[in-house]
């Protein structure tokens, strides 16, 4: 009884769901996928495709949830390795490393904006190609950005638990 209400919720959502989300992006491979997954919800529902093997589809769905859920935490429990090593440090430039990261990306995005209205004011002809390099640039400060983002958040949270009292190492 429990594997058929599984299998009639647990694969047949998924690909429902799946399904949807492709359809809302305009590329002919996003929507072949879901017409594909349409054709698949459609099976399930006539009955088509044997409750065994759903059933063994949602084992093999939770089995990944499984080992994903593990990778995150293995992941997380390096992180906070490394920041509780980075805290607990005597070396001065280890413990400083967030902010001067911070400053020296404040610095270069300020310096490349200063460079870039000085073209678009001064050097007009030379804008346009000035522009698209800078486009160029946006995966590496993206980067950048996101590590600066999470330097931050970090710093805060950190400054958050020094004020209620609290210890800043995190438990797994």
């Amino acid at each position: 009884m429990l594997e058929t209400i599984l299998a009639r919720i647990g694969l047949p959502l998924l690909v429902t769901f799946v399904s949807e989300a492709l359809k809302e992006i305009d590329t002919p491979v996003t929507k072949g996928a879901a017409k594909a997954l349409d054709q698949v919800d459609e099976a399930l529902k006539a009955g088509q495709i044997n409750i065994e093997h759903v059933a063994e589809a949602n084992r093999h769905i939770e089995e990944l949830a499984h080992l994903k859920s593990e990778e995150l935490r293995t992941s997380l429990a390096e992180v906070n390795q490394t920041i509780r090593a980075e805290i607990a440090s005597e070396d001065t430039y280890v413990r400083r490393m967030r902010p001067t990261f911070g400053y020296l990306m404040a610095f270069t995005w300020a310096a490349q904006m200063l460079g870039i209205a000085y073209v678009i004011i001064f050097d007009t002809q030379r804008a346009a190609s000035v522009l698209t390099a800078m486009a160029s640039l946006s995966a590496i400060w993206g980067i950048g950005l996101s590590v600066l983002g999470i330097y931050v958040y970090k710093r805060s949270e950190d400054k958050k638990l020094l004020k209620t009292g609290e210890t800043i190492f995190w438990h797994n």
